[in-house]
Parts: C-alpha cells; sequence; structure tokens
C-alpha cells in the first residue's frame, strides 16, 4: 500500500519537494512511532519509499531526515521536537560518516572544523552529529554552523558546514560506546536506503532502455532484434537483479540489528556499484548519443546512480570490513 501512494503520487508529480513530501504523502515522519505523530514504520518502509523516490531524484535529502529521526526517537523517545519532525514542519539532518564526504573535529562537546557535502544539510533546521564518541543534536544557527550550498552534478543539493559549536551549544544524547552504536547503525542505514535508491533508478533505466528496443529502427527493423544488444539488455538485468537480492538482505540485517549487519552492508554496497555501472553504461548504449542529454531522463538517473555509488566510500574498504565480519 506504501508503494502504491507513492507511485501514484509521482505519476503526477515527476519531482517532487520537501513540502509534497512532508504534507501531501506525510512520509516526513515514516520512521517515528505513531504517538508522536508518526507513521510507526521501520527500515523496510524506508526502503520502499527510497526505490520509488530514485528516479524521480527526490531521496537524497529525505533519507538524511528520516535517518536523523529514527535516531533521536530510538535514543530519546520523548524528545519535544519529534511532533514537528513527523510532520515535516522542521527538518533534521544527519551528519554521519556514510551522509558526509568528511567529518568535523569533535574534542569532549565541542565541535569545529568542517562537515562537507552533507546530504540534506541545505535546508535543515536541526542536525544530528553521530560521531563515533558523540551524538549531539543541535540547531542550524547561522552563528555557530555556516551553511554553504552545494549543487551536485546530478542535480541534489548538499551543504558544506563550517563549526564554531562549544560545549554546551548542543545537546549531548550519548557518549562513548553508546554513541558509537548509534553512529555505526546510523552509517549502516544510510548506506542500506542509498542501495535501495540504486535498485528503484536501476529498475527505471532498464524499463526505459527496453521500451527503446522496441521504438528505435535502424536497416529497417526495430534495434531490439539484434542480438548484441539483446545480451547488454540481459547482463543489465542481472545485474541488478544481484544487486538488489544483496540489497534486501542489508535492509533486512538493518532492520533488525542483526550480527551481520556490517557484512550485509558492505557486501550490498560493492555488488551495487559495480551494477549500476553496468546498467547505466548499457542504457546510454542504446540510447547512443541522447543518452546523456537532458531531453531524456536517463541522463539524470545515470548521474544520480554514479554519485550514490562514489557516495559508498572506498571499495577496499568494504571488502576489508567484509571480510572482518565474515571471519
Amino acid at each position: 500500500m506504501l508503494r502504491d501512494s507513492v507511485q501514484r503520487f509521482l505519476a503526477d508529480t515527476a519531482r517532487p519537494g520537501w513540502r509534497e513530501l512532508s504534507e501531501s504523502l506525510g512520509l516526513a515522519g515514516i520512521a517515528l512511532p505513531e504517538e508522536v505523530g508518526g507513521f510507526g514504520g521501520g527500515v523496510v518502509d524506508i526502503a520502499i519509499v527510497m526505490a520509488e523516490l530514485g528516479p524521480a531524484l527526490a531521496g537524497a535529502d529525505w533519507l538524511s531526515h528520516v535517518a536523523a529521526t529514527i535516531l533521536l526517537g530510538r535514543a530519546v523517545p520523548g524528545y519535544p521536537a519529534l511532533p514537528d519532525l513527523a510532520t515535516g514542519r522542521r527538518r533534521i539532518a544527519i551528519i554521519c560518516a556514510t551522509s558526509a564526504a568528511a567529518m568535523p573535529i569533535v574534542e569532549g562537546g565541542a565541535v569545529r572544523g568542517s562537515a562537507t557535502l552533507v546530504a540534506g544539510g541545505a535546508e535543515a533546521d536541526l542536525f544530528l552529529l553521530a560521531d563515533r564518541d558523540l551524538l549531539l543534536l543541535f540547531a542550524a544557527d547561522g552563528a555557530k554552523v555556516e551553511q554553504r550550498h552545494r549543487i551536485m552534478h546530478d542535480g541534489s543539493v548538499a551543504a558544506d558546514l563550517a563549526f564554531t559549536l562549544k560545549t554546551g551549544d548542543g545537546e549531548v544524547l550519548a557518549t562513548g560506546n553508546e554513541a558509537r552504536g548509534w553512529a555505526d547503525y546510523g552509517a549502516d542505514l544510510i548506506l542500506a536506503g542509498r542501495c535501495a535508491e540504486a535498485v528503484g533508478l536501476m529498475q527505471r533505466m532498464i524499463a526505459d532502455s527496453i521500451d527503446y528496443l522496441g521504438q528505435r529502427k535502424q536497416f529497417g527493423t526495430e534495434i531490439g532484434r539484434f542480438q548484441a544488444l539483446r545480451h547488454r539488455a540481459a547482463d543489465m538485468q542481472l545485474a541488478m537483479m544481484k544487486a538488489a537480492a544483496l540489497t534486501e538482505a542489508a535492509i533486512l540485517s538493518v532492520d533488525q540489528d542483526s550480527a551481520n549487519r556490517g557484512q550485509s552492508v558492505s557486501a550490498a554496497c560493492i555488488e551495487v556499484g559495480d551494477a549500476v555501472r553496468i546498467v547505466g553504461e548499457g542504457a546510454v548504449q542504446i540510447h547512443g548519443a541522447m543518452g546523456l542529454t537532458e531531453e531524456l531522463s536517463l541522463g539524470g538517473h545515470f548521474k544520480r546512480a554514479l554519485s550514490i555509488a562514489a557516495a559508498f566510500g572506498a571499495r577496499a574498504d568494504h571488502l576489508a570490513r567484509f571480510a572482518e565480519t565474515a571471519a
């Protein structure tokens, strides 16, 4: 029902903004409990929505918000801001190892330095810093947090944040091992959500390519009759199916907070990173030179998929993590 509702809405709204997602669909509080006005959902629900928002290029900011709300709602169940976050009247962004290209320096309760390319950070009212030694909530106060918007090549908007937070400027929600646990969980949640987004993008690119194979004619016949292109389409489908299977395993491991969570998430990141190139490059080849033009949505989908793959981090790190957790 959730998937159908999002699909019906997106059929009429090509690229929804925050207001449409929060007010029309009520997705801002999807991971918050019903008693604070939320949907009462979990990681599986987040993944379902991300797969649908991927082709609409609307998932980056939303994922940062819901990841922050799920951590805040679990760390401090009765926090006063949760009802406003559930309705979308206020927005929050998570700052963690996988939602930013670089993390600030944390010393005790003070935060200095910069966090770069923070997803969802451009329009946030609150920030949740999930550092390995500190879980800190603070407001987007211009005197202490400088926000510089960065328009990415896939069309999404990130933010570079410069901090001058002193001890006491934010609310410390957890420290030590507890903070480390929340930071690791939030990072894996972001990665699993992006994997789901990438799968949604790949499914759309494959569907568009199959349609084009039946429309474009060359030498008097549809190009879909050419064996080389049919084999290419089959390779794309196989790569997407493998990535989707490992993504589903990663999502369930995060949802259940299972012991093999790290192994499952890293495996999905590796497979999805490979698949987006196979699917994207194949789709562009099938469409020809127009595959990367503004005239088709394919170009934007491929650029967003490549951005997701880059945001996973170094492949070697995921391979090392997989080996460590599998041992």
